[in-house]
C-alpha cells in the first residue's frame, strides 16, 4: 500500500500545527501502527530547553508516541462507528523510559502494537527509533476513545 493509504486516519486527528506530530503513516491495521515524524528545529518548544543547547522534550516525545502508537490506532478502529468529527480522545496513563536525546531536526519512526481494546480503553506498547534505526525511548499509553455523548 502507498503512504497515502493512510492519509484519511491523520485528516480525522484532531490536532493541527504547531501540535501535530505525525508526518506520515506507513502502516495501519488492527494490530498497531507506524508513522513518521521530523522535529523541526524551528519548533515552539526548542526556544527554552534548554539554553543554547535544544533537546526535544520527553513530554513532546511522549505526545508523538500517543498521537501515532495510539490516536491513529483509535481512529482505524473506530473508522465503520460513526462519524469521525464526533470521535473524543484522552491519554489518561503514559509509562515512558527515554534512552536517547532527539535533538532539533531528526526525523524518528513509532511502532505501536496493540495490547488491548475494550470498554473505551485503548492500550499500546510503543517504541520510537531514531534515522539510525537506534530505541530512543518505549513505553505504554493509554487513554479513553469514544464519541460525543457516550
Amino acid at each position: 500500500m502507498s503512504n497515502d493509504t493512510w492519509q484519511w486516519v491523520v485528516d480525522a486527528m484532531p490536532y493541527t500545527q504547531p501540535f501535530l506530530f505525525v508526518d506520515e503513516l506507513t502502516r495501519v491495521d488492527s494490530a498497531g501502527v507506524e508513522g513518521y515524524y521530523r522535529f523541526l528545529p524551528e519548533a515552539f518548544f526548542y526556544k527554552g530547553h534548554f539554553k543554547n543547547r535544544p533537546v526535544t522534550p520527553g513530554v513532546i516525545l511522549t505526545e508523538c508516541c500517543a498521537q501515532i502508537g495510539l490516536v491513529s490506532l483509535g481512529i482505524f478502529l473506530l473508522k465503520d462507528e460513526k462519524e469521525l468529527q464526533a470521535l473524543r480522545i484522552g491519554m489518561s496513563s503514559a509509562t515512558m523510559d527515554f534512552l536517547k536525546p532527539v535533538m532539533p531536526g531528526e526525523r524518528v519512526r513509532v511502532v505501536s502494537e496493540l495490547e488491548y481494546f475494550r470498554f473505551q480503553k485503548l492500550k499500546c506498547r510503543v517504541k520510537m527509533y531514531n534515522e539510525d534505526n537506534n530505541l530512543v525511548c518505549k513505553g505504554t499509553i493509554a487513554g479513553m476513545i469514544g464519541f460525543r455523548n457516550e
